[in-house]
């Protein structure tokens, strides 16, 4: 059972916000003292990727493990609490996020998805980060 009337829950469902989160204004902050200049939120690409880095063609999506369903994430525990609502809307939300990565990826764009669990840990999301983003500059030569 929920702890919240249904009314309160509603109204705090209602702000959580689907883009400048801290993290991801965490991983742009990060990234842009790494030296890398981006866009953010391109509505004409599929999915409207959090950041976008045309000059190297690389996408990053900053992912909440409860809402995009990050496998083997204690952050990712599904409700015991009406079940089938929430299973069918993580579960969609897993489906168009892979459909979203195979449309960038046709289109030639390379994706990288940061876990917000992965945020705590600054060194290594660092080297996540460099890991993605040398690749690219071995690939421009």
């Amino acid at each position: 059972m929920d702890v919240f009337s249904k009314g309160k829950r509603s109204q705090i469902m209602s702000h959580i916000s689907g883009k400048d989160t801290k993290p991801e204004i965490l991983v742009r902050s990060l990234l842009h003292r790494m030296g890398y200049r981006f866009r953010l939120h391109k509505k004409n690409m599929p999915g409207k990727p959090d950041i976008v880095l045309p000059k190297y063609k690389k996408v990053i999506f900053v992912h909440g493990c409860f809402w995009h369903g990050h496998e083997n994430c204690p952050r990712s525990k599904r409700p015991s609490t009406n079940v089938e609502f929430w299973n069918k809307k993580i579960d969609a939300n897993i489906e168009r996020d892979k459909k979203i990565i195979k449309s960038l990826e046709y289109l030639g764009w390379k994706t990288l998805i940061i876990w917000t669990c992965e945020i705590k840990n600054e060194d290594a999301l660092k080297h996540k980060l460099i890991s993605f983003m040398e690749t690219s500059k071995l690939e421009q030569g």
